[in-house]
């Protein structure tokens, strides 16, 4: 079981924020809390047992995805804990880890706890071309890879055709260098992390038998050469009193 001590004050807020709720980014958009380690060390389990399910990366996503890591290396140069020694990174729970250039994903998924959604413009709206999602809460990366926005919501409710012009807007309108940022929060019945579900599977009308809350902190940023989309997806859970 891997929990944090608490959700952030500022998350908690921005999760009761009506879509797309959206605000700038004040200081990294990368989170080490208390379950760093924990959620690195279920990532590096993931990507060793069950890969196919958490990461996948389409034709034509490469660049995007190479950019991405020089994106994550350069972010976390100025985070306190964070060491690099040409190739070799020092993680700030002591781990050393080499970054593998011709696999990106595998280096990024061994440095930040968040999960990587990267979104590129294809006709009128962001296709889903590469991800990197360990820590879903209750979707599956292979009915989403591929898709574009409108196609990754279904089913959810509120996303209705009047928040997916707004979200389309919303990224399209991002600006290199100025990541926004909102949250959401949801009570569950088990804290796993990694929570799959399929779009047919049956959804609970009410968990009434939750024992946990689990929050996402949700950031939106501009890759500046490819012009891709970055959704980064940190995952808070906390024990219910």
């Amino acid at each position: 079981m891997i929990l944090q001590s608490m959700i952030p004050v500022d998350q908690r807020e921005a999760a009761t924020a009506r879509l797309p709720a959206m605000k700038p980014v004040q200081g990294s958009w990368i989170t080490i809390d208390d379950a760093y380690s924990a959620q690195m060390a279920e990532k590096a389990r993931l990507m060793t047992q069950n890969r196919q399910a958490v990461c996948r990366m389409t034709v034509g996503a490469e660049p995007a995805v190479g950019e991405l890591l020089d994106y994550v290396l350069e972010e976390i140069a100025g985070l306190s804990g964070f060491e690099r020694d040409g190739d070799r990174i020092t993680r700030p729970d002591g781990m050393q880890i080499d970054i593998l250039r011709d696999d990106p994903f595998l280096s990024l998924s061994q440095l930040v706890t968040e999960d990587l959604c990267v979104l590129e413009k294809r006709g009128d709206e962001h296709v889903l071309t590469a991800a990197l999602l360990c820590f879903p809460a209750a979707w599956t990366l292979a009915e989403k890879i591929g898709r574009p926005l409108t196609r990754i919501h279904v089913p959810v409710a509120p996303y209705n055709e009047n928040i997916a012009r707004r979200v389309q807007r919303l990224f399209d309108g991002i600006q290199p260098n100025k990541p926004i940022w909102r949250a959401n929060l949801h009570t569950y019945e088990e804290p796993d992390l990694f929570h799959v579900r399929g779009e047919n599977d049956p959804r609970p009308y009410k968990n009434i038998d939750a024992h946990y809350e689990r929050s996402e902190r949700q950031t939106v940023l501009r890759l500046p050469n490819s012009g891709a989309v970055l959704f980064a997806i940190h995952t808070c859970v906390v024990a219910l009193p």
